[in-house]
């Protein structure tokens, strides 16, 4: 059983990552009922908190059906950091993350993020501070790294495990690689391996299908996994590896009918939370994935992100339906 201090998460919790522009909550409502067992917020500035910046304080908006929800922060500056942890724990989430991972050049060239993968020391003192700072339990998302020469992922979650962080979810990666070339698990499981461990360790990187997250929990033997790029527009993930997970069997990928309506329902309450204008943008990166599998597709995925009316996308929803009607998806 995976507990992060006393939140049960199950045998082998499935984590939503926290992602810019995606894991907003419209998107996390729906990855909640389709078996996600803990979601993390997009990750919020701490400047921008302490600023009062309209973007940033929206974002600490969490709902009582999303628990367990951690709110996810980031930023350069210990004393920004420790009172941006004040704010956020005000707003009552069950966890407070801190981001150590994020490789955008904005983010991590000014030292936040995957930045301070630069300064361990500082990384250290930070988490420390933070956890001092709050009553909540604190977990940290990070990289192995910065580049190939500085991958000290072992070190550095024993050193974060010391200073009182609670669990720590990691991505394959270094910054450098970006999101390029595939992940490294072998040194998430050395961290799992640990013999000084005592914390949940999750592994991120590349788990796009119910096979695969199943051979990694088995390969590499970590506490869950967290999915980011593959939820995307693709909320029935979760599910589908749990039902792999205990029956050995696929779930039936869904209708058209059920995509239509997710993604229509994604829609409309991504409009009614973050407003017609930003949810039209924002939701243009869901389509391909809600539509993935669909022949001859192309025409209709060109409308549904071009056209900034709300009314043309509803309309081009029921054109999908209609012309797809019976159809058989060419993958799940």
């Amino acid at each position: 059983m995976a507990k992060i201090r006393d939140i049960e998460l199950g045998d082998f919790p499935l984590l939503l990552a926290p992602m810019e522009d995606v894991s907003d909550p419209p998107f996390r409502a729906l990855c909640k009922e389709n078996g996600a067992d803990l979601m993390y917020t997009e990750f919020i500035s701490s400047e921008g908190l302490i600023r009062d910046a309209v973007k940033s304080v929206e974002k600490l908006d969490i709902f009582e059906y999303e628990r367990p929800v951690g709110i996810q922060i980031f930023g350069n500056d210990i004393e920004s950091m420790k009172r941006a942890t004040e704010i956020t724990a005000k707003t009552n989430p069950d966890i407070i993350d801190i981001n150590y991972g994020c490789p955008v050049k904005k983010v991590a060239c000014k030292g936040s993020g995957a930045g301070i993968l630069q300064d361990i020391p500082k990384m250290v003192k930070m988490t420390a501070e933070i956890v001092k700072s709050t009553s909540l339990p604190v977990t940290v998302k990070t990289r192995l790294g910065w580049d190939d020469n500085t991958k000290y992922i072992v070190e550095v979650a024993e050193r974060l495990q010391d200073v009182g962080i609670e669990g720590i979810s990691i991505h394959g990666r270094t910054r450098k690689q970006m999101y390029k070339g595939e992940a490294d698990w072998s040194l998430i499981a050395d961290v799992k391996n640990n013999p000084r461990m005592h914390i949940p360790v999750f592994g991120n990187g590349d788990i796009d299908s119910p096979e695969k997250a199943v051979l990694y929990k088995e390969k590499y033997g970590v506490d869950g996994l967290m999915i980011g790029r593959a939820s995307i527009g693709y909320p029935w993930i979760f599910n589908e590896i749990k039902h792999y997970r205990n029956t050995g069997e696929h779930l039936p990928a869904p209708t058209l009918d059920q995509r239509i309506d997710v993604a229509r329902r994604h829609l409309e309450m991504s409009v009614k939370w973050k407003g017609e204008k930003l949810a039209i943008v924002e939701m243009k990166r869901h389509y391909s994935n809600y539509f993935k599998g669909i022949p001859h597709f192309k025409p209709f995925r060109t409308k549904l992100v071009t056209t900034f009316d709300l009314n043309e996308i509803y309309d081009t929803l029921d054109e999908v339906a209609e012309k797809f009607k019976g159809v058989e998806l060419l993958t799940q």
